[in-house]
């Protein structure tokens, strides 16, 4: 085996950019792969089970990797505390590094060994661990993963925030003179999670000792294609990408599969090679099949004989860019301007306490929503300006309410109140929904956590329950403060109007009433009920909310027959039918159960009215004519 003086020296040489290097793929993909399970320590089979690591080492070196990562990502103190193994961070990373140091020794080719260095802390541990200790544990991982002499170069790679990443550099110039390849990851927007460009990391760490700097992880090659564009156009030294095989899919309750195949991804990191990046690997989902299919493709291609040479520059910022002083000062003004902007129009009705009219509608089953609009419209036309788009309760296909309410906002002229569900989707994906409604104009949520609609024998199988309605509450309350769901700063406030849901004919009416203060504690504006039909409930709601200076909003939904409030009675969980009412349903026959239904609603509303904010009137069968005589018991 050559000594380490000489192989150092072979690294840098090969770094240096003069010809495109192809880096290892994903060890976690091909440990679970093997069986490994997804909540263990990866790195500590370096121990437990050092010859399936070898294998997998031996894969991709077979597969033409001219560089291999050692299975030593993730192992610091902190991260292997978490599963159990705070005192073996020297012996988890020297073991890492040697099996690595082996299997290149096997090729019979030259080949450099890597260890792989990950933040200090995971999202939630940055929260409550300072840079000091962070400093800390990344010094105790790379003094082990250098004690042996067996690594040529480190890689710090995946790190999110770039305050984390040059920490990460200064701590390993300090006790290694091994070469260093800095990777930061960047979003689908091309910003890291700390919220930097790409041009703003290449001008930091380019005036850092690092041999190279690059991208890794987070998304798959073709998103990352033009962040590496933007690293090699501002970055003093040569570049690296790592890209992921695009995004995973679930298959099952511990699995998950990347759809991207080989030629697929050699043909984007060929682009990226053409592009002046020098060193080009795979991160999650990648397997010595992509690994073989890049090599290949390089070794046909002129960009692997002829890489165009880094392009140097300085880091001044003489051209007028933004820089991350000048990014403070932007997200200062941007929330300044965004507190004094106005709530929208139930916001200042609520506030100017102005009785509140409203009709619900929901979206039609199937794509058109030309009935569902031409509804609207009827209702602005006898008044009733605002909407409740409330979730369809089946399996057909058909437009979200949140979707639903932005478009009769926008072809009707409504204002609409968007009722979320939180049931089917993360909250990454209600946050990202919830940020792109409001740049749109929607201003009013009702939050619920809703339920799949039963299909089959298996009801509620499907699902993502994330979080629930008392979450998404609680999700915007901190947009309309300014943070995300991680309590990172956003460039804006929003300025929701939160809403969520209280049932007044809940069986367990102290459990409803206990949510319902969570969900104001949470953030909630005002409330509204479910359907009301038993007065008695509603008041002793009203009364148990005095004082919380929460409006409430009542919601009034006519039954149309006595077999409607059967169902309703005996199968529907969470409604309450009194009994005088079934027995008026019930003698109204089939020929008058409609205009019964309305004249016993007619009779809550009447009586309810000195008791709410503002009522919601359900459109029986979207037919806004049916309004007339609950329309007159508000007059």
């Amino acid at each position: 085996m050559s000594g380490p003086t000489f192989r150092r020296g072979t690294a840098a040489q090969l770094l240096s950019g003069q010809r495109v290097l192809v880096c290892d793929g994903a060890m976690g993909t091909m440990l679970h792969a093997a069986g490994a399970a997804l909540d263990r320590s990866l790195p500590e089979l370096n121990l437990s089970d050092p010859g399936l690591v070898a294998t997998i080492h031996d894969s991709y070196l077979s597969a033409g990797a001219d560089i291999i990562q050692a299975n030593t990502f993730g192992a610091n103190g902190l991260w292997l505390a978490d599963h159990g193994f705070p005192d073996k961070v020297a012996e988890i990373n020297r073991a890492g590094v040697r099996l690595a140091r082996a299997a290149a020794d096997r090729s019979g080719r030259r080949v450099l060994v890597a260890g792989s260095v990950s933040p200090a802390v995971t999202a939630l541990q940055r929260r409550r661990v300072g840079a000091d200790e962070r400093m800390a544990v990344i010094r105790e991982q790379i003094l082990a993963l250098v004690a042996d002499g067996a690594a040529d170069l480190l890689i710090l790679e995946t790190f999110g925030y770039l305050d984390e990443l040059v920490e990460a550099v200064s701590v390993a110039a300090s006790v290694t003179d091994l070469p260093l390849i800095a990777q930061a990851t960047f979003a689908d927007d091309a910003h890291t999670l700390g919220g930097e460009t790409p041009r703003e990391v290449a001008t930091v760490l380019s005036g850092l000792p690092v041999t190279m700097i690059g991208t890794n992880c987070t998304v798959g090659p073709q998103r990352m294609l033009a962040v590496a564009e933007d690293l090699v156009r501002y970055s003093a030294v040569p570049v690296s990408a790592q890209p992921n095989a695009g995004q995973p899919r679930r298959t099952g309750p511990r699995s998950f599969e990347f759809a991207i195949d080989g030629g697929y991804f050699s043909r984007y990191l060929a682009r990226f090679a053409d592009a002046g990046v020098t060193l080009v690997g795979g991160c999650c989902g990648t397997t010595p099949t992509h690994i073989r299919a890049v090599a290949d493709a390089l070794r046909t291609s002129a960009a692997a004989t002829a890489a165009t040479p880094p392009r140097l520059r300085t880091t001044d910022r003489a051209d007028g860019g933004v820089g991350p002083a000048d990014s403070a000062a932007f997200l200062s003004s941007a929330l300044q301007a965004a507190a004094g902007q106005p709530a929208g129009g139930l916001a200042e009705q609520l506030a100017s306490r102005r009785f509140v009219v409203a009709a619900a509608l929901t979206p039609p089953a199937g794509g058109w929503a030309g009935d569902t609009e031409r509804a609207a419209a009827e209702l602005a036309d006898q008044g009733i300006g605002l909407v409740l788009v409330e979730p369809r309760d089946n399996v057909r296909t058909h437009l979200d309410s949140l979707n639903m309410a932005l478009q009769l906002q926008q072809r009707v002229g409504v204002e609409t109140i968007a009722t979320v569900t939180t049931w089917d989707k993360t909250i990454m994906s209600l946050q990202a929904d919830l940020l792109g409604a409001h740049a749109l104009g929607i201003r009013s949520v009702v939050c619920t956590t809703g339920s799949p609609p039963v299909f089959g024998d298996y009801p509620a199988v499907d699902g993502t329950w994330e979080v629930d309605s008392v979450g998404l509450t609680g999700l915007l309350a901190g947009l309309n403060a300014g943070r995300d769901s991680n309590g990172l700063a956003l460039t804006s406030r929003m300025s929701f109007c939160i809403g969520a849901r209280i049932n007044p004919g809940a069986r367990d009416q102290q459990a409803e009433l206990a949510r319902a203060h969570a969900k104001i504690r949470a953030g909630a504006q005002y409330l509204v009920s479910r359907p009301v039909h038993d007065l008695d409930a509603l008041t002793r709601v009203v009364e148990a909310l005095d004082g919380t200076g929460v409006p409430l909003l009542l919601s009034v939904a006519p039954l149309t027959s006595f077999e409607e409030a059967d169902y309703l009675a005996h199968e529907v969980p969470g409604v309450t039918i009194p009994a005088a009412t079934l027995e008026a349903m019930e003698r109204a026959g089939r020929s008058g159960g409609r205009a019964v239904g309305l004249e016993l609603a007619a009779t809550v509303l009447a009586k309810a009215r000195p008791l709410v904010s503002g009522v919601i009137l359900a459109v029986s069968g979207d037919d806004p004519a049916a309004l007339g005589p609950l329309l007159e018991a508000l007059a």
